[in-house]
């Protein structure tokens, strides 16, 4: 048996899966599967995909060997409880002035400091990797195991520049990595982190040119403004309204480039550079798969969109102002619940000051279509620095401070999703929406969808 790995502790058991069937239970640590040991998920996944299996499991200090027949489709049934066996996360070792966890302010969570650039996670859970510290076993593995797709922070492609970016000593050569990860069949999604003067202009033409000649190895390029807090390093700064026009004209013949010639359009430039340069958001066909949301590409068309849906659905009443007070209000057809008409609904919509003007747009919506009375309420982020200003890096405190004597307790609260952790439960500096809820004296609710912000208005009417 291959020794390598440390096994994985056993975290959850589906009921009446292969793994409860074959006694397997939380706390268990899976060693091996059909003789080959574990280093994390992955290895699980790739080992264990077999009609006949036997797991070496450690229980209480002992050894035992359990055997299983697999049907066919079956899942196994088993949550880790961490995705690499070793715990460790392999750490950055580039230093990028514009690294944005070198930003973070002191005083949250221990997680938000690490500097993660893990392969395992790039294909687990889509995180962007600089592919700077992989070894040749790392690269045997990747085409082995076919870890694909692989998420990768390119910034440039000229060696040099490239170097310059991430800090080290030397150039640092990504086309070369990238492609043979697409000539071994894997494909990538990759990003451009721009900071003014130093990766845009004519840089940023030779980084499009390369990547897309990749296609359809590289399936898509974000292009993402840098991200600055208070604690940023000197010398940098972020992009003025009319730069990020400049940006979105040099990239555009790029995107119909593509369109025309590959029949996407492969380079997706991120919601902010709209946003700050007054321009609309491109229709949802222009963003394909959506490939980079979690990157804040495609997030607000993917909003406005659901929004129009949920209009849509929910008018069954007649169409005019006049007629609807007339008649009651609007009933959602989904949820079977109705909005009183004339009735105030008081409810605020808590943000970041990039996404307000949209939010205003939803408010007017809820008030003419729904007869809600929905406030908009931008948060400065004071946490970060006024330069941050999207929702999704809000903090509890910042909320708390600038709604304090602003809400009554007759109030409802409703903070966007993306303001908290995976599991929906902490803000960046470990709040809780009850922590918030109490401190404000008012109702709060978390929202993440707008069918989730009518569900909620209407169970108040």
């Amino acid at each position: 048996m291959d020794h390598r790995g440390r096994g994985g502790c056993v975290g959850q058991v589906a009921p009446g899966s292969l793994a409860e069937r074959t006694g397997l239970r939380p706390g268990d640590v899976i060693l091996s599967v059909n003789g080959h040991s574990l280093r994390d998920v992955i290895d699980f996944n790739f080992y264990s995909a077999e009609p006949l299996l036997t797991f070496v499991v450690r229980r209480a200090g002992e050894r035992i060997s359990v055997s299983a027949e697999r049907r066919f489709g079956e899942t196994i049934g088993i949550e880790f409880a961490h995705p690499t066996f070793d715990i460790d996360i392999r750490r950055c070792s580039n230093r990028c002035e514009f690294c944005f966890v070198a930003q973070t302010p002191p005083g949250m969570r221990s997680g938000l400091y690490i500097k993660d650039d893990d392969y395992r996670y790039s294909f687990l859970f889509g995180q962007f990797v600089t592919l700077t510290n992989l070894v040749e076993e790392d690269w045997q593995r990747i085409v082995e195991q076919h870890l694909s797709p692989l998420y990768v922070s390119v910034h440039a492609t000229e060696p040099e520049l490239r170097g310059q970016m991430l800090g080290r000593p030397g150039p640092s050569d990504v086309l070369s990595a990238l492609r043979r990860l697409v000539e071994a069949g894997i494909q990538v999604h990759t990003q451009l982190v721009l900071v003014p003067g130093r990766n845009d202009g004519a840089h940023l033409e030779r980084s499009l040119a390369d990547l897309v000649a990749l296609y359809p190895g590289v399936q898509s390029v974000a292009v993402v403004p840098v991200g600055l807090t208070r604690h940023h390093a000197p010398g940098l700064r972020s992009y003025r309204p009319d730069e990020a026009r400049r940006v979105l004209d040099q990239i555009e013949p790029w995107r119909r480039q593509c369109r025309s010639d590959l029949g996407i359009t492969l380079v997706y430039p991120s919601d902010e550079w709209y946003l700050l340069a007054g321009r609309a958001i491109p229709p949802a066909s222009e963003y394909d798969g959506f490939w980079q949301l979690e990157n804040g590409v495609g997030i607000v068309r993917r909003f406005v969109d659901d929004w129009t849906a949920v209009k849509s659905q929910g008018v069954s009443s007649p169409s005019t102002s006049a007629d609807r007070r007339r008649r009651g209000g609007w009933r959602h057809r989904n949820r079977a619940t109705e909005f009183a008409a004339g009735r105030r609904q008081s409810a605020v919509l808590v943000c970041g000051e990039l996404a307000a003007p949209i939010l205003e747009s939803v408010a007017s919506d809820l008030k003419e279509h729904f007869g809600a009375h929905v406030v908009v309420r931008p948060v400065v982020n004071r946490w970060y620095g006024g330069g941050v200003t999207v929702s999704g890096l809000l903090t509890g405190r910042d909320v708390i401070s600038q709604l304090a004597g602003r809400v009554t307790a007759d109030d409802l609260v409703l903070l966007p999703r993306v303001m908290f952790d995976v599991a929906g439960r902490l803000t960046l500096d470990d709040m809780t929406q009850e922590a918030i809820q109490a401190a404000l004296g008012c109702s709060v609710a978390v929202v993440g969808s707008p069918g989730e912000l009518v569900a909620l208005l209407a169970a108040r009417s």
